[in-house]
């Protein structure tokens, strides 16, 4: 049985060895020829059409890259007036700052003003009164001791509400 076997390998082995040894080779016709030359043109047009694309393209970029250059310089002239725009601000925020100082240091300076002024105008008013209030007490005493020898002056006194 093996060998029956091995006999059946190596003849099919032989079989298909022999079509690679009797292999011909098979010339290029003229269509095949005409095929390749067509194709041959078309991938060199194809070429030719990727190349224009590109050279479109790189001219696009060159544009695109002037108007690049072009923003960048305007980017750069905003960015100096936002500078001195800043400064202008910076300025006006110092002055701002120096006219709520002297706001506030006058608002202090009238409070100030006015407490002075009232004690100084109210001094001397004060001092009226208490003398006033003093020389009543006076008379009151010395009315009330006048009343205990005049009975009169007494009942006008009660009257009165003084006594």
């Amino acid at each position: 049985m093996k060998k029956m076997v091995l006999m059946t390998i190596i003849s099919v082995l032989f079989s298909a060895t022999a079509d690679l040894v009797y292999a011909k080779e098979v010339p290029y016709t003229f269509e095949d020829k005409e095929r390749l030359v067509r194709l041959e043109t078309k991938v060199e047009e194809g070429f030719k059409a990727v190349n224009q694309r590109i050279d479109s393209l790189d001219k696009r970029i060159d544009a695109l890259d002037k108007r690049i250059d072009s923003l960048d310089k305007r980017i750069d002239g905003l960015d100096k007036r936002i500078d001195g725009l800043d400064k202008r601000i910076d300025g006006l925020q110092g002055l701002m700052y120096v006219l709520l100082g002297a706001i506030f240091a006058q608002t202090v300076g009238v409070v100030g003003f006015v407490l002075w002024d009232r004690r100084t105008a109210l001094a001397p008013a004060i001092k009226k009164s208490k003398e006033l209030e003093e020389k009543e007490e006076l008379l009151e005493k010395a009315l009330k001791e006048y009343a205990k020898q005049e009975p009169r002056l007494a009942e006008i006194l009660k009257s009165m509400g003084l006594m």
